[in-house]
């Protein structure tokens, strides 16, 4: 392997979890606007889900679990 693999490896271990960062922004800016839809394709506004109290806690619930957890492991088994 030569500099300019190396150089290329890092570029790309350096820039890609910038740009799923902003697909997950992106894809989060759709859900927000548009909804969250049902399988049978019905568009009917009196049965969605609202984005923010119900997801955003459901996320940060999910966040704290997994953080809990990680520092569970890190602090018991260093």
């Amino acid at each position: 392997m030569g500099n300019p693999t190396l150089t290329r490896f890092f570029a790309l271990h350096f820039l890609i979890p910038f740009v799923v960062a902003a697909l997950r922004a992106v894809h989060l800016l759709f859900l927000h606007q548009t909804g969250r839809g049902n399988p049978l394709g019905v568009n009917r506004n009196f049965d969605k889900v609202r984005f923010h109290p119900y997801f955003t806690t459901k996320d940060l619930f999910g966040f704290f679990v997994i953080l809990l957890g990680l520092s569970i492991i890190c602090l018991l088994w260093p």
